[in-house]
């Protein structure tokens, strides 16, 4: 089983025992170590969620490990003949976050499905 969540811009597929580095969370300093993230996508074998009704009922949970800081980007930039110059530069602050478990039961999300199907074939 495993999912694809979205944080900070960018789509992640994790499953459960997954570490990764995750662009800084708000909850980092401040002592919180559980953080909870919708799923954009949930595969449970042969079963496929991706509708927002079905995922309504799910969520990955995952735990702050630690922090971790990128490579340091050195930036210059420079306009000749006109005495323009300037030198900046940038690191990007990761959390590393480690995924405890994906709830959330599909089969109750399936067997709700399939009821909705078969009321609107009826009707």
């Amino acid at each position: 089983m495993y999912a694809v969540i979205n944080t900070g811009g960018k789509q992640y597929r994790v499953a459960e025992g997954d570490t990764l580095e995750v662009e800084r969370l708000a909850t980092s300093g401040e002592g919180q170590t559980e953080v909870s993230f919708t799923p954009v996508l949930v595969v449970d074998g042969e079963k496929v969620l991706a509708k927002a009704g079905d995922l309504s009922g799910t969520a990955v949970k995952a735990r702050i490990v630690g922090d971790a800081k990128g490579p340091k980007i050195r930036g210059f930039t420079y306009k000749n003949k006109t005495n323009q110059r300037r030198r900046w530069g940038h690191r990007q602050k990761y959390s590393t976050i480690e995924i405890t478990g994906i709830t959330g039961s599909t089969s109750e999300h399936q067997s709700e499905a399939a009821e909705r199907n078969s009321k609107e074939q009826g009707a």
